[in-house]
C-alpha cells in the first residue's frame, strides 16, 4: 500500500503543481517516470483512483486536470439582487466563484471575504467554481443612501426605531436599513445617507441597522436626485472652515511681491479655448514662427501651486478631493470657487500667475527644442472650441473682433496640430472617435434633450498642444533622475491580447503581431483596418477590454494608448491634483535644487499622491456615469412603447445591450426574444437562435421598441420591433436586473480631461458626457 500512496501522492503533487494546466496521459507518464514514480499500469490506477476520489476531473478524451476542492481563497463578494452571488479573486486570469443564495454567510456586495471551494471548474464543460463563504474579512460597505420610510408611533415604542431607509441600488434594495433617532429626523420621502451600525445576519438576514448622517432632501425636490448619487459616491461637497478662511484669504489679483522672480509674457497674445459654458480656465496657448521656420508653441498653466501650499487646510482639501466632478448641471470642485474661478482661472484681460511650457517645434511637428519657467501672463481672448471651429472654416460672420484679429495664429495652430497629430499616429498612438452625447437639463434638473457633439479641429488641436506639454514635462524630469508622478497606461497582458486576436480571427482579420511583445501601432493597425466596416463597433469594443486602465504612478510606466515613452499630467491643476503636485515639484527643483533632500522629501509620499489620484479619478468617472444613466433614463421615460433606430452593442448570456443614436442605452433580455431560442457563443460574442438561425452580434442595426424605463434603478429595457406585434400593456418588470455590470468595461484616461484613448473633453467640458461606451482617458 505504501507504494500505492507514494504513486498517489506523486501524482498528485503533478497536478498540484501546475494547478491551472490540463495534462494528456503521455505527459503525466513522462514525468511519472522521470519521478520513477512506476509502471504505466499502476499509472493509471493512480489516475481512475483520484478521479473517484474528485481530487481530479477528466474530460474523458484522456485530458486530467486538479480539482479545485477545499481550496479557500480570498476575494471581493459581488452580489445580485437575486440573492446569489458572485467572488471576484484577487488573481485576474482566475474564474469568479459562483455563491448558491443559501451559502453567503450574509456578506454585502463589495465585502471582502474568505471563501471555501466546494465544487472546483471543469474546463471541459466551462462550469466556473462553486463556493461558500465562510468568513468576511471586511465590509465593502460603510454607509449608504436611500429614501428614509418612517414608523408608526407605536412600531417606535415598541422598536426604538423611527424609521427605516431603502437604497435604490438594485444590490442593496433588498435590506431595510433600520435607524433610530440621532438628533437628525427626516421626513417621509426624505432621501438620507445612513452610516452602517449592524449587518445582516442569521436573524435579520434581510436588514441592518444605523444612523443618519445627513439628510440630502426630499427625493421630488430638484438636484436631490443628483446630490443623492454624489453622497452615495462619497464625494465631498462641503469645504472645512479652515479651508474656506485659506481661501477667502488669499488676493484676488496679483500682488508685486507674486511677480518677483518671474518672467513678464502679458505682451504675448496667449488666448484661452474651451466650451461655452467653462468658467475655470487652467491653460492658455500662443503660437509664432520663428525666424528658421519652426513654431514657437507656449501653453501656459495657472500656477495654483502658488496659491495652495503643502501642509495647509486647502491643500488637505484637494488631495481628498483627488479632483474636480462635471456633472449634467453643476460642478463639486477640487478647489473653492474663489480660487477656481477667480484668481487660478486664466480670465480675459487679467494678469494671472502661470507655470509656462514653451516649445519649439519643427513644421513636421519634431519638438527641437523646450524651456520650463514660472511667468506672469494676460489673457489676450476668452474663445471657444465652436467660434474657433467657426474662424477656421473661415465662417466670420458675427464673430467678435478677437477672433478676426488672431485668425491668422489660430490657422497656424491648426497646422501645427495637424503635423503632431501625424507624429502621434506615426509612432502608434490609438485614436478612436467617437461623438460625445450632452444633456441638456431645464432649471428644475430635468433633462430636455440629448445633443451629440463632434470634436472639431479647434478641440483636438487644444487636446494636442496639451499632449506635446505633458510629454515635454514628464521627459524633462525623468532625465533628470528625481522623484516624479507619472500618468501611465501599461502594456496589456499576452493572454487578454491573444484573446482579442482569436475573436479577431473569427472576422477574418489576419494579424501578424506577438501577443508577448505587443506594441500599440499593432492594435492601431486593426482599428485602421476595421474602419467602416460593420466589424468595426465590435472590434473596438474588445479592443478596449483587452487594455488596462490608465492611472498615476511614481514610476514612469509609459503610456500604451499614447505610444508615449513619458507622460504627466501638467495641464489642468485647477480640477487634478496630480497636476497641482507635478507643479509643486516643478517649483522645488527649480528653487531649492534637486539635493537629497528635495528628493527624500517627495519621494516618501508620491505613491500616496498616485493611488490617491487614481482612485478619486475612478470614483468621479463612476458618479458622472452614473448621474448620465438617471439623466438618460428619465429622458426617455416618457417615450415607453416607442419605436427607435439602434445599434447592439453588446451581447452576453442573458442578452444584449443596445445602443440608441443619442447614445442611450438599455438592455434586450434574452426572456424578451421570444421568436426562437437563442443560444450564446462566448467565443463570438453572439447570440443565435435554434431554429430561425437569426444571429444577433455586435454593431448591427436593428429596429427596438422602449418597454419599460426603471427611473429609480436607472434601467430601460427594450424588444426587438415587430410591426405585426399586437400592443401589450407594459408593465415595470425591470428585465434588466441581471446585467451583471455591463458598463465595467470602460477603461479611462483623460488628458486635458479626456476620457477616451484621446484625450478629448471630458472634465474640460464642464459637462461632458461619458455615457456608457468604451471611454478612456489619457
Amino acid at each position: 500500500m505504501a507504494q500505492n500512496e507514494k504513486i498517489l501522492a506523486g501524482v498528485l503533487e503533478i497536478f498540484r503543481h501546475e494547478p491551472q494546466k490540463q495534462f494528456r496521459v503521455d505527459q503525466i507518464e513522462k514525468m511519472a517516470r522521470r519521478n520513477r514514480l512506476g509502471n504505466f499500469t499502476e499509472l493509471i490506477k493512480a489516475l481512475s483512483f483520484l478521479e473517484h476520489d474528485k481530487k481530479i476531473i477528466t474530460d474523458g478524451k484522456g485530458r486530467y486536470q486538479l480539482a479545485k476542492e477545499n481550496t479557500v481563497v480570498e476575494g471581493s463578494f459581488r452580489a445580485n439582487d437575486k440573492g446569489f452571488g458572485f467572488v471576484r479573486l484577487d488573481d485576474e486570469d482566475a474564474d469568479d466563484v459562483f455563491i448558491q443564495k443559501d451559502y453567503t454567510d450574509y456578506a454585502v456586495n463589495g465585502d471582502r471575504v474568505k471563501v471555501k471551494i466546494t465544487a472546483g471548474g471543469n474546463p471541459w464543460n466551462g462550469k466556473g467554481p462553486e463556493g461558500q463563504v465562510i468568513e468576511i474579512i471586511e465590509r465593502g460597505l460603510d454607509s449608504l443612501v436611500g429614501e428614509f420610510h418612517p414608523m408608526t408611533d407605536e412600531q417606535v415604542k415598541i422598536s426604538h426605531f423611527i424609521g427605516y431607509v431603502l437604497s435604490n441600488d438594485k444590490k442593496l434594495h433588498n435590506y431595510r436599513v433600520y435607524v433610530s433617532e440621532n438628533g437628525l429626523i427626516p421626513q417621509m420621502g426624505d432621501m438620507v445617507k445612513v452610516s452602517i451600525k449592524n449587518y445582516p445576519d442569521k436573524d435579520n438576514p434581510e436588514s441592518m441597522t444605523g444612523a443618519i448622517v445627513d439628510i440630502i432632501g426630499n427625493k421630488n425636490d430638484p438636484g436631490v436626485d443628483i446630490m443623492s448619487i454624489v453622497a452615495a459616491h462619497d464625494i465631498r461637497t462641503e469645504w472645512p472652515e479652515d479651508a474656506m478662511k485659506q481661501a477667502n484669504e488669499i488676493p484676488d489679483h496679483v500682488t508685486d511681491e507674486d511677480r518677483k522672480g518671474r518672467v513678464d509674457i502679458t505682451d504675448q497674445p496667449a488666448v484661452t479655448i474651451d466650451g461655452d459654458d467653462s468658467k475655470d480656465f487652467d491653460d492658455a496657448v500662443v503660437l509664432w514662427k520663428l525666424p528658421n521656420g519652426n513654431y514657437h508653441l507656449g501653453v501656459h498653466i495657472a500656477d495654483v501651486s502658488h496659491y495652495v501650499t503643502e501642509n495647509t487646510p486647502l491643500n488637505e482639501e484637494a488631495f481628498q478631493r483627488g479632483n474636480s466632478t462635471y456633472l449634467v448641471d453643476r460642478v463639486i470642485p477640487m478647489l473653492p470657487f474663489r480660487l477656481s474661478n477667480g484668481i487660478c482661472s486664466l480670465n480675459e484681460g487679467v494678469d494671472r500667475l502661470v507655470l509656462s511650457c514653451d516649445m519649439e517645434i519643427t513644421p513636421e511637428g519634431k519638438r527641437v527644442g523646450y524651456k520650463i519657467y514660472p511667468s506672469v501672463m494676460r489673457s489676450h481672448g476668452r474663445m471657444t472650441y465652436n467660434k474657433v471651429n467657426k474662424t477656421l472654416a473661415g465662417d466670420m460672420d458675427g464673430l467678435e473682433d478677437k477672433y478676426v484679429k488672431l485668425r491668422p495664429m489660430l490657422e497656424e495652430m491648426a497646422d501645427l496640430h495637424a503635423a503632431l497629430y501625424s507624429q502621434r499616429h506615426k509612432r502608434g498612438a490609438i485614436d478612436f472617435e467617437e461623438p460625445e452625447a450632452k444633456i441638456i437639463v431645464d432649471e428644475k434638473g430635468k433633462p430636455v434633450d440629448i445633443v451629440l457633439h463632434e470634436r472639431g479641429t479647434a478641440e483636438k488641436m487644444i487636446e494636442s498642444f496639451m499632449l506635446m506639454a505633458n510629454e515635454t514635462v514628464a521627459e524633462d524630469f525623468y532625465r533628470k533622475h528625481v522623484p516624479f508622478l507619472y500618468r501611465v497606461h501599461e502594456t496589456p497582458d499576452a493572454e487578454r491580447i491573444k484573446n482579442f486576436f482569436e475573436f479577431c480571427s473569427a472576422f477574418g482579420l489576419n494579424i501578424k503581431a506577438d501577443p508577448n511583445n505587443i506594441k500599440p501601432i499593432d492594435l492601431q493597425k486593426v482599428v485602421s483596418k476595421t474602419e467602416g466596416t460593420p466589424e468595426e463597433a465590435v472590434v473596438q469594443m474588445m479592443m478596449l477590454r483587452s487594455l488596462k486602465q490608465a492611472h498615476y504612478s511614481e514610476e514612469a510606466l509609459g503610456h500604451f494608448g499614447l505610444a508615449a515613452e513619458f507622460y504627466t499630467h501638467f495641464t489642468s491643476p485647477i480640477r487634478r491634483y496630480s497636476d497641482l503636485m507635478v507643479h509643486r515639484m516643478i517649483h522645488a527643483y527649480s528653487d531649492q535644487g534637486m539635493g537629497e533632500d528635495v528628493q527624500k522629501h517627495f519621494a516618501s509620499y508620491l505613491p500616496d499622491v498616485a493611488e490617491q489620484t487614481s482612485t478619486q479619478e475612478r470614483v468621479s468617472i463612476d458618479t458622472e456615469r452614473e448621474v448620465n444613466d438617471l439623466k438618460m433614463t428619465e429622458y426617455m421615460s416618457d417615450q415607453v412603447g416607442q419605436h427607435f433606430d439602434a445599434v447592439v452593442s453588446s451581447v452576453t448570456s442573458f442578452g444584449m445591450f443596445i445602443q440608441l443614436p443619442n447614445t442611450v442605452e438599455g438592455l434586450i433580455h434574452i426572456s424578451n426574444l421570444t421568436d426562437d431560442f437563442y443560444s450564446f457563443d462566448e467565443k463570438t460574442l453572439t447570440l443565435t437562435g435554434r431554429g430561425t438561425h437569426n444571429q444577433f452580434k455586435i454593431g448591427m442595426p436593428i429596429k427596438v421598441t422602449l418597454i419599460n424605463a426603471n427611473v429609480e434603478q436607472h434601467q430601460l429595457d427594450f424588444e426587438i420591433y415587430d410591426p405585426n406585434a399586437p400592443k401589450r400593456p407594459h408593465n415595470d418588470r425591470g428585465m434588466a436586473n441581471e446585467r451583471r455590470g455591463n458598463k465595467g468595461f470602460h477603461n479611462n484616461h483623460g488628458h486635458r480631461g479626456g476620457r477616451n484613448f484621446r484625450s478629448s473633453s471630458n472634465n474640460r467640458n464642464h459637462n461632458n458626457n461619458h455615457h456608457g461606451g468604451n471611454r478612456f482617458k489619457h
